[in-house]
Formats: C-alpha cells, structure tokens, sequence
C-alpha cells in the first residue's frame, strides 16, 4: 500500500520540483496578456467619462463645460464591475466543470469583440450611445472576470513550488503595463488630435472647445483595447491543459502524462499518471461540511481581504482624476478644451502608473517567494493604511498651493503599497489553497468579491467624495463627506483587511497538494 501511496506523490513532485523551463514564459506572456487587456479595458474608461461629459451632456450658456450626469457615470464606471463578477463566478464554476483550456479561448473572444463593440453606437443621442456603451462594457467585463480564475488556476498548476508565486505575480503585474499603456493611448491618441483640431479653452469658446473629432477619441481609446487580446488567441487555444486537472479531476492519465511530459521536457509515464487518479477520493463539495471545516476560513479570508482592498483600490484607481483636481494638479475645466483635459488628465494617471502601480507589481515578483504572501499583505496594508492617513490628516495642508506635487507623491505611495502588498497577494493565494476540482471555483469567488468591493469603491466614492458644500459639489450629485473623510474611511477598510490576512495560509514553499489538503486526504483513504 505505501508503494502505490508514493508513486502519485513522486509525479507531483516532478511537477512541483522542475526546472524553469521555456514553457513556463510563454505561459506567462499568454495568461499575462489577457491581464493586460483586463487593466486597459477597465481603467481606460476612467480616462475618458470627463470627454464623454463635454461632447454628450453640455448644456448651451452653461458657465463650465458638460459632465455626465451622476447616475449615468456611475453606471459607465461601474457596469464592466457587474459582468466581471459575474464572469468571475460562471467561468471560475466553468474552469472546474470543462477544463481550463476549453473555457480559456472563450473569454478572450468575449473581449475582443466587446472590445470594438464599446467604442460603436447603436444611434447618436446621449442616451442611446451610452446605453450601447454600458451594454457592452458589461459582455466585457463578463470576458474579463473569466480571465481571473483560469489565468491563475492555469500559472499555478503549471509552476513548480519554489517560483510559483512569482509567476503566478508575473501574470497579475501585466495589469501594471495595461493600466500604463491606457494613460499612453489616451495621451498618444489625444496629442495627434489636439495638434489636427486644434480648440480654444472652454471659457474663451464653449462651442468651439469641443470639436466634432472628440467624439472620435473616447471610441478610438476604448477599442484598442481589442488588439493586445486578439493577438493571443491563438496561442490560448494551442495551450494543453494542465496535468493536474487532467489527472485529478478528469481522471484522463493517458492526456496527463502527454501533457506533464511537455511541459517537464522529460518522459511521464501512463502509469505514473494513472496512479494520481486515486488521490482526494473524498471528493468533499463546495457547500459541504468537509469543506467547512478543510477550507471555510481560509475562504473567508481570501474572499474578505479581496473586497477590503479593492473599496480602497479601486475607489482610488477610478477617481483619482477628480482627487487631482481637488489639488488643483489639474487645472478647472473651463480653463481647458475637451482634448487638452483628456490629455491632462492620462498625463496625470500615467505618471502614478509609472512610478507607483507598475513598480509595486514587480517587486512582488522579485520577493514574493523569498518573503512570503503572508508578510507582503500585511505590510501591504499596514503602509496603505499608513499613507491614506498621511494624506487624510493633513489635508489642507495638501490643498494649498505649491503643495500639490507632495499630495502625488504620498498618493504614488499608496499605490506602490497596494501593488506591493494585496492587490497582487489576493489573486495568488487563492490559485494555490484550494483543492485542483474547486480550484478555480474558489478563486472565482474570491475574484467576485474583488468587484463587489470594486463597486461599492466606484459607485460610492462617485457620492461620498463630494464636497459637504451644496454649492461647492459637481452639478447633479448631492453633498457627500469630502475627499478628506473619504480617505479615513478608506484607511479604515484597509485596517480591516489586514485583520482578515490572518485568516489566509502561508503557501510559500509549498505543493498545492500540500496547501489543499489532497496528500491528506489521500493517505486517509489509504
């Protein structure tokens, strides 16, 4: 009995101990890519809802320039956040029932076509426009959410134990170069038509400060998104799909042992894949009492960590254009045109991209499996914390004049800790604690309250920012609790979630067998 118990061990650990192989970029290039696509996709809209104001919703003799109105730009913001948990949840439920592979394409085609599709309309008046837009922001978010459980199910079982983490990190830290290349392709693509149409500001013109050629940069920058997606596609549909979901949950030993010998570059035999069929025959479900009591808090504090952070992140990430002007690090509206404010406002969320979000997901990479996930997120949320309240505290001090570029810096700071610390944890942990038929179920429900807390950040930071002063607030929202209260309740969220890490596993070093509990199942039923 003990010489069958080990054989299935031994192929794991053939998969667990490997070499860094070829196999294992391209890997990361393929799944990182849709991450990519992701952050541009669902960023880029944060860039343009200030144009979409101007072009669509300026009244004539109005002394500033248009805005949306408030219900019609939470639900610009915030409508890609509702098909991505959805997605999150179906394709994660999906990932586990057909396969990672067979599921992979899909969501990728889902965004592309999304993709084009946001940037067309089905009429010209504000509200079928933006009706179209809404409608296919949520198919793609929907695609997008699809892409979280599977990339990471993906990297995971892929990866051998001692660099899993920062290859799992390396596909999330794509996000880093989406959400930098959407600042670039705004500032790009608003620079050319500046310079082809040029326009007065809003209080020299009102008419002449928004072209008719705007109405072409908002749809040229949302339908790029489709480019970095599309050239993927075929290369997710070469992928095998991965040895362990093949031998553990599809008991197929003859494809795992075809499949392990590729990606291992050394001979698998059947039999050797046959034998990991035996392991976990419990087969616990997802809302059973095993589960419970294997994986219920480790659930509950991937699922809790995820939503904490992402009120703050996203609820940063989103309105950080409004947070710039509160400074006055972007000048008022009415000094501008339409072009030249979608500029200034891309040059502004390229410079945080640049210098706090896209260096915060790399030095996850570098450290996440010397240090440790566990000790990232708390130190993660501990320094968010820390700069949230080093902004909140001495807020006017931060709004007076020639203090401005101070404010960014802190503000930078947060990000980098964000990147450094849960945002990139919170995605890892969840690929790597959870048994390989539930894997990407799990993660696709701690992937859906991500953007449960994405919305609550979106919508509610969309109110709950605005200036206390009726007079004072933009036109159509009511009074809120200001940028200032605004940042202590986001310090709070992170508090809490650094409360709820401790409710989440080190995997650091680890099999997956290992951080799931299979082993044990298996010499229990032995």
């Amino acid at each position: 009995m003990v010489g069958t118990q080990q054989q299935p061990l031994e192929v794991l650990n053939a998969l667990d101990g490997a070499k860094t192989q070829w196999y294992h970029f391209t890997t990361i290039i393929i799944a990182g890519m849709g991450f990519f696509t992701d952050a541009y996709d669902l960023f880029c809209i944060s860039l343009v809802t200030k144009l979409l104001g101007r072009v669509y919703y300026t009244i004539p003799g109005s002394p500033t320039p248009g805005t949306l109105p408030s219900y019609v730009s939470a639900t610009v913001n915030g409508v890609a956040f509702c098909g991505t948990l959805s997605g999150q949840l179906f394709f994660g439920w999906l990932g586990d029932k057909l396969g990672r592979k067979k599921v992979y394409g899909m969501t990728l085609m889902l965004m592309v076509l999304c993709s084009v599709a946001s940037g067309l309309s089905f009429g010209s008046s504000p509200k079928t426009v933006m009706g179209t837009l809404c409608f296919f922001r949520f198919w793609l978010g929907f695609g997008i959410g699809g892409d979280y459980p599977l990339s990471a199910t993906i990297m995971s079982e892929y990866a051998n134990k001692k660099t899993r983490g920062a290859f799992i990190a390396a596909v999330f830290a794509m996000q880093g170069f989406g959400i930098l290349a959407g600042g670039l392709i705004a500032i790009v693509t608003s620079s050319i038509f500046k310079a082809a149409f040029p326009s007065p500001a809003y209080e020299i013109d009102p008419v002449a400060s928004t072209p008719p050629q705007a109405d072409y940069v908002w749809r040229i920058i949302l339908m790029f998104g489709a480019l970095p997606a599309g050239m993927t596609y075929y290369w997710r549909l070469k992928m095998p799909e991965t040895a362990r979901y093949t031998a553990l949950v599809a008991k197929d030993a003859k494809q795992a042992a075809a499949d392990m010998s590729k990606v291992l570059q050394v001979e698998i035999t059947e039999e050797q894949a046959k034998a990991m069929e035996s392991k976990d025959e419990s087969q616990y479900g997802l809302f059973s009492s095993e589960f419970v009591r294997r994986h219920g808090k480790h659930l509950l504090g991937t699922t809790m960590t995820w939503l904490l952070l992402d009120i703050a992140f996203y609820s940063q990430n989103l309105f950080q254009k409004d947070i710039f002007t509160a400074v006055g690090w972007i000048p008022k509206a009415k000094t501008m045109s339409a072009i030249d404010e979608l500029f200034k406002i891309a040059r502004a969320q390229t410079l945080i991209a640049l210098c706090g979000t896209v260096p915060g997901y790399w030095f996850t990479v570098g450290l996440i499996d010397i240090i440790g996930r566990f000790w990232i997120q708390i130190v993660g949320f501990f320094m968010m914390s820390a700069f949230m309240l080093g902004l909140a505290i001495p807020y006017e001090h931060w709004t007076t004049s020639g203090n401005q570029i101070g404010f960014v810096v802190m503000y930078a700071f947060t990000f980098f800790f964000a990147n450094f610390g849960p945002n990139s944890t919170t995605f890892i942990v969840p690929a790597e604690i959870f048994p390989a038929r539930l894997r990407s179920t799990c993660h696709g429900i701690s992937a859906a309250s991500r953007k449960i807390g994405a919305i609550i950040g979106s919508f509610g930071f969309l109110y709950l920012a605005q200036n206390p002063d009726p007079a004072k607030t933009d036109h159509g929202y009511p009074p809120g609790i200001g940028v200032r209260n605004s940042l202590f309740l986001l310090a709070g969220c992170n508090i809490l979630g650094l409360l709820f890490t401790f409710l989440v596993p080190e995997s650091k070093g680890k099999s997956l067998e290992e951080m799931s509990g299979e082993n044990e199942s298996n010499r229990t039923s032995v």
